[in-house]
């Protein structure tokens, strides 16, 4: 799984001229599944990601999770974070989970992100157009492939 994780002032995901889902103060992951995925790839990273000091204490440096800082999330699936660039310049998804594969394990993703952080994990739909808005805060920007734990 790879995942890019901003830390937001608020973020929202729209379909057809609808607000799906919005947060304030938290992050917003974009969350891309590949073949080889599994369980296992999903509790590592809901702990990193709960746990991930990138948000400010009261000195102004970033040393509380957003557990601590009591933060929102919303997660929006992105295959195309999985896009290889090698060859040529269309990017091809091939490393890309089919949806038998990836909206199990992104809906599973969602259940166990929420029940770590205890409160509901808001969504994008997944496979849907959406416009995605959000408001970067710091900038904080932090990307993580569970392939590279070490």
């Amino acid at each position: 799984m790879r995942v890019v994780i901003q830390r937001v002032s608020h973020a929202s995901a729209t379909i057809d001229g609808h607000c799906k889902s919005a947060i304030q103060k938290g992050m917003m992951i974009l969350v891309g599944i590949e073949e080889t995925d599994s369980r296992e790839d999903i509790d590592w990273l809901c702990k990193k990601i709960v746990n991930l000091r990138i948000f400010d204490d009261e000195n102004g440096v970033m040393n509380k999770s957003i557990l601590e800082d009591e933060g929102n999330i919303l997660v929006i699936s992105q295959f195309t974070l999985h896009a290889s660039t090698k060859k040529g310049n269309r990017p091809s998804y091939i490393k890309a989970a089919k949806p038998e594969i990836s909206i199990p394990l992104y809906e599973q993703f969602c259940k166990d992100l929420s029940c770590a952080l205890g409160k509901e994990v808001k969504t994008g739909e997944f496979g849907a157009d959406m416009k995605v808005e959000l408001l970067n805060d710091g900038p904080v920007t932090i990307c993580i492939d569970t392939k590279n734990k070490e």
